[in-house]
């Protein structure tokens, strides 16, 4: 049991410092984002849960549609 929290809990994400830096919300991303991407799924995201390759790239288009850049998965994930 221990051991499948520690899989999954990965520690905070770079996608947390870039959406502080550019100060967004989860909010900001839900609202740009064109897929069914949720507000847990972005905070997951930041807090480093592991995510899906789908939902991944769910939260790299909502980010690159809410700040016109052209980030991809590495740049969100170090994982």
């Amino acid at each position: 049991m221990v051991n499948d929290d520690l899989d999954r809990d990965l520690g905070a994400q770079p996608i947390a410092d870039i959406l502080e830096k550019r100060k967004l919300k989860p909010t900001d991303l839900v609202a740009a984002s064109t897929e069914q991407l949720t507000h847990k799924m972005v905070s997951r995201a930041c807090k480093g849960r592991k995510l899906s390759r789908r939902v991944q790239l769910k939260v790299v288009n909502a980010l690159n549609a809410a700040t016109g850049q052209d980030y991809k998965l590495k740049d969100l994930f170090n994982y």
